[in-house]
């Protein structure tokens, strides 16, 4: 095991697999249906969560991971043999993670914890994670892992089509006039990360146009660099999913490999069942 642990969240949208290969612990973000309360990957999953939200007609709260959480999540990396932990959250704009990360790290002062505000979200998030955990395996120093990962993380982007705003409308953060008018004139929005909040970018008519729209976005953000990474996102959407895929490598130059995975309960409960989206990690530029 590498002396630097790196632990996260589960709104990195990280899938299961691909966290235990590198050794990331993922703290659950908890959703709560009332009196009950579910574990993000552990109890409950984007299926689950929507199967329940359309049989009840009730949207779930969300509530960031307790300080205790973190605490036992550090506590299993020293024993398992670290000496240092690295923690990168979901950004502190969206959810108190962070800041339960961080009082956390107060409870162990003698511990050599660094907690670092990821400024993103989903799969932008995850590749900032994961950079950190390559380069603990690779031997890195402690420096050199939060470098790795600041860099991917101001090199990563996101962009994402709602299919529907009947689940903003649930929520109250839209009115229910406005979200019937939006279904009934089939408008999608389309979100992406600004200065570390998940925004409403603009709104296209149909979903061929919202899903053209973020690959164009998507290729612009590259400003001509190669893509090193690249992940497919979405909710309750599988096989929407995988033909995005296809119509995004068609059309603009893909790694590889791609991940596919679920945004994950503690961010679907915002955007709804439908949603699909890509985020990216482009090359670094060549100074000039």
């Amino acid at each position: 095991m590498s002396k630097i642990a790196i632990i996260s969240d589960t709104d990195a949208s990280l899938p299961a697999e691909i966290a235990a290969k590198h050794n990331i612990q993922l703290v659950p973000i908890t959703i709560h249906f009332g009196d009950e309360t579910f574990l993000t990957d552990e109890d409950i999953n984007d299926e689950q969560l929507f199967d329940r939200v359309d049989r009840d007609g009730v949207l779930p709260t969300t509530s960031a991971p307790s300080p205790g959480a973190f605490s036992e999540a550090y506590d299993a990396a020293f024993a398992a043999g670290a000496e240092s932990v690295i923690c990168l959250n979901v950004s502190a704009e969206i959810s108190a993670t962070y800041a339960a990360a961080v009082a956390a790290r107060d409870l162990h002062p003698q511990r050599d914890i660094i907690v670092i505000d990821s400024r993103s979200l989903s799969m932008a998030q995850g590749f900032t994670v994961l950079a950190a955990a390559e380069a603990a395996e690779s031997g890195a120093s402690k420096e050199q892992v939060i470098a790795a990962a600041t860099q991917v993380r101001d090199r990563a982007y996101m962009y994402a089509a709602l299919s529907t705003l009947k689940y903003l409308a649930m929520s109250g953060r839209v009115g229910h006039l406005a979200a019937g008018m939006a279904n009934l004139f089939n408008v999608k929005p389309i979100l992406t990360i600004q200065n570390g909040k998940l925004e409403l970018l603009e709104r296209v008519r149909t979903q061929r146009k919202a899903a053209a729209r973020v690959i164009e976005l998507l290729s612009e953000c590259t400003g001509g660099r190669r893509i090193e990474r690249l992940a497919i996102i979405h909710v309750r959407a599988l096989e929407d999913a995988l033909r995005f895929k296809e119509q995004l490598c068609a059309e603009v130059g893909c790694p590889d490999e791609i991940i596919v995975t679920e945004l994950t309960p503690g961010l679907s409960v915002h955007s709804g069942a439908g949603l699909v989206g890509a985020c990216c990690v482009v090359e670094a530029e060549v100074p000039a």
